[in-house]
């Protein structure tokens, strides 16, 4: 199963769940992440349901390359990172 892990960054503002899915693509992994807290998905994804800008995901310690369709594939053991990148001076 897929492994799914959100920053402790973005858990200040939302509820992120640790979790473990069966999941073939990036989005149906997310998709599963939305279900157990429907909040976090404006967070993550902006209003066409593509990564916000802000937001990197980041596959067994790869950048995911698909932004806007969310197709990258996982495997089984496929381990994932979001991550609200950090902007300031």
């Amino acid at each position: 199963m897929a492994h799914v892990e959100f920053t402790a960054q973005l858990h200040r503002y939302v509820e992120t769940p640790v979790l473990d899915c069966e999941a073939a693509r990036l989005g149906e992994a997310l998709a599963h992440a939305f279900r157990v807290n429907p909040r976090l998905r404006g967070y993550i994804l902006d209003e066409q349901g593509h990564l916000r800008t802000h937001v990197a995901v980041f596959i067994d310690g790869h950048k995911a390359r698909d932004r806007q369709g969310l197709s990258d594939a996982l495997s089984p053991a496929s381990r994932v990172y979001v991550l609200q990148a950090l902007s300031g001076g």
